[in-house]
């Protein structure tokens, strides 16, 4: 790495970003690495600079990441792809577009009935699904603070938050952690103070901040992600055939460990991988991250 260069801004400079036009509408994506594809669906918020983010341990894996931003997130517009199975069909459009046959696919948070949904949709394009903590049936919007509407959804909370980021990062880490996970205080400090001396992980989780932070750009995403999820009957979860691994942290504030739970029964022959008191960021910022990592490394080899 440069000298200077975090390691988050280091992934967004090496990625490949383009809109790339499927038969079902255009799709920003990114595209980092070489070798078999794996598809990263992000969550709510996110997009494909979230995925790239979270996704570099694939492409030092020797994955190819594909990493796009979701219908009303960034430079995907939202059209008419509001419904779950529109998203999913429209991920296989891009696979299509992309020239990629199969690909791996892990599903994050509130992206994970998209992935389902394109597992069971489309098999034979999904060699193996991760599925980390991610939406297994209807989840309402949760209600937000009156300090959280203003941190997520205006202009002055978005700066004040950008602000932060940039010049107290340590209180940004340890209120993004306070925020993931349903952690004590002691847990909470021992965590940050593990963490933070990691570059690559106290990158991740600014960055996540600081997608928090840029509201406007994936307000359309946000808000029809909500609606969707919160009308969710059925994912037909019990239709997947694909290889399957559930991963959830079980201290998870944002998804609960409960949705990883279901899915994990209903997916025939599914995998599951716990990690104890882990957030809802706890594949990246857990003292087991790495071995679990491996194991979703494992999965989407196999």
């Amino acid at each position: 790495m440069a000298p200077g260069v975090s390691a988050a801004a280091e992934g967004r400079a090496q990625a490949k970003l383009s809109t790339v036009e499927t038969a079902r509408g255009p799709v920003e994506v990114a595209r980092v690495g070489a070798g078999e594809p794996v598809l990263f669906i992000h969550g709510t918020p996110g997009g494909w600079d979230s995925s790239v983010a979270m996704g570099r341990f694939l492409v030092g894996a020797g994955f190819e990441l594909i990493a796009a931003s979701r219908p009303g997130y960034l430079g995907t517009p939202l059209a008419n792809l509001r419904s779950i199975d529109a998203q999913a069909d429209l991920h296989a459009a891009l696979l299509d577009a992309l020239g990629r046959e199969r690909a791996g696919v892990v599903t994050w948070s509130g992206g994970g009935p998209a992935g389902y949904r394109l597992a069971v949709r489309h098999s034979e394009r999904v060699s193996a699904l991760v599925a980390f903590a991610a939406v297994a049936h209807a989840l309402p919007e949760p209600k937000a603070s009156a300090e959280e509407r203003l941190v997520m959804k205006t202009a002055a909370g978005n700066w004040l938050l950008r602000f932060l980021t940039a010049h107290v990062p340590h209180q940004v880490v340890s209120a993004t952690l306070r925020a993931e996970g349903d952690l004590s205080k002691e847990e909470l400090k021992e965590l940050v103070a593990e963490m933070f001396d990691d570059e690559r992980r106290r990158e991740l989780v600014l960055n996540m901040a600081g997608v928090v932070g840029d509201y406007p750009v994936r307000r359309a995403g946000i808000e029809n992600d909500w609606m969707q999820l919160g009308r969710i009957t059925t994912l037909e979860l019990e239709r997947i055939e694909t290889p399957t691994l559930v991963v959830n942290g079980s201290a998870d504030a944002d998804v609960p460990p409960e949705h990883s739970g279901y899915a994990a029964t209903a997916i025939p022959d599914a995998e599951r991988l716990i990690m104890d008191r882990g957030t809802h960021l706890c594949l990246f910022v857990h003292p087991e991250a790495e071995a679990a990592q491996a194991r979703v490394v494992e999965k989407l080899r196999s």
